[in-house]
């Protein structure tokens, strides 16, 4: 394992985005690390607003930052807001970055997504892939924020030495995340479409697309500790890679999804609607290099996201929301779920989280 070359113990660390799925896991995990853990909701600190963020930063004077802000969602969310995806990412991140360099942040690592590589990237994807190719059109104006993201901290690393880093993270799922159908991404988009058969005796569910589409996914809480590795161990220009390694078609999810939860009825295909990038599967050689390997199973994670969403630990957005309305993670625009699925039998077989 390579050798540590930067310390968490006793700093001042920004979590930007704690309220969101992955800066809640990254707070979690941080709690062991001997930190004071900073963070700042969304009517103490609008990332969108420059003086704001830098009026914030000059006052907290945080040693180390995890910008986990984002404005996300799936497919149809993309699509139907994709000024507010490419302003509102693009201007909280620039924004946390700059504000950092000005207040003389010891690291910061930035998250992006692997939605920044080619749609047709060999696989599995290498970090060199980056600008080789298209992005899929169903999500490009969140890959091209993200991508600007990662840039621009390389470029304040070779104008002005910061140590800024980048993390590209595969899909992610767990406590905290999305359920909204509106909204969310395909895990707990299935996890709750079955759920919801389940309870209303139903026979059947339909997926978009074929089915065929290979994806990757990552346990949100591994993906937590794969970032406080790379923050402790790694310095470099490139992003770097963080996933299972693994990837499984989006029929086969759905059957083992179905499984988890209990739905016991057929599984429908709707060809009509979009089946996004045929495959998007990372190359994790470069973080497995640095010692680090996820610990938590495809099914053991998926029985974990479903007992955080019986358990009412999720967000969920309002189906009615204005484009006004949906912005980033760091805030509280997503709304507590209170639906049927609290009063689910809990899955005693998973561990629960504490809530951070």
């Amino acid at each position: 394992m390579p050798e540590g070359i930067y310390s968490l113990a006793g700093k001042r660390v920004y979590v930007a985005g704690h309220r969101g799925m992955v800066g809640s896991a990254i707070v979690r995990r941080l709690v062991s690390e001997g930190c004071e853990i900073l963070t700042a909701t969304r009517a103490e600190l609008d990332l969108r607003r420059q003086d704001q963020v830098e009026a914030w930063m000059s006052r907290n004077r945080p040693d180390a930052v995890f910008l986990a802000a984002a404005r996300v969602g799936g497919i149809l969310a993309n699509a139907t807001y994709p000024a507010d995806f490419l302003y509102d990412n693009l201007i909280l991140q620039a924004n946390v970055i700059h504000a950092a360099h000005k207040a003389h942040v010891e690291k910061l690592m930035f998250l992006g997504s692997s939605c920044i590589y080619p749609k047709f990237a060999d696989q599995p994807i290498v970090e060199d892939s980056l600008l080789t190719g298209s992005l899929e059109p169903t999500n490009e104006w969140y890959a091209i924020a993200k991508i600007a993201g990662l840039k621009l901290c390389y470029a304040y690393r070779k104008q002005h030495g910061n140590d800024f880093i980048s993390a590209m993270p595969t899909n992610l799922y767990g406590p905290e995340d999305n359920f909204d159908l509106g909204s969310s991404h395909v895990m707990p988009a299935l996890i709750r479409k079955a759920h919801e058969a389940k309870i209303n005796r139903q026979q059947e569910i339909c997926i978009w697309g074929t089915g065929t589409p290979r994806r990757e996914f990552l346990h949100v809480d591994d993906c937590a500790d794969a970032c406080l590795h790379l923050m402790k161990t790694y310095s470099a220009d490139s992003h770097v890679n963080v996933g299972s390694g693994e990837d499984i078609a989006i029929l086969e999810l759905a059957h083992l999804v179905s499984q988890v939860v209990g739905f016991e009825g057929k599984i429908k295909r709707d060809p009509t609607k979009p089946d996004g990038t045929p495959r998007k599967l990372l190359n994790v050689d470069k973080l497995r290099s640095l010692g680090w390997s996820p610990k938590i199973g495809l099914k053991e994670g998926i029985a974990d996201a479903y007992r955080s969403f019986l358990d009412g630990r999720y967000l969920e957005r309002s189906n009615g929301a204005t484009s006004s309305d949906l912005t980033d993670q760091n805030d509280i625009s997503f709304e507590r779920a209170e639906t049927s699925a609290l009063h689910a039998p809990p899955l005693s077989t998973v561990a629960h989280h504490p809530r951070a």
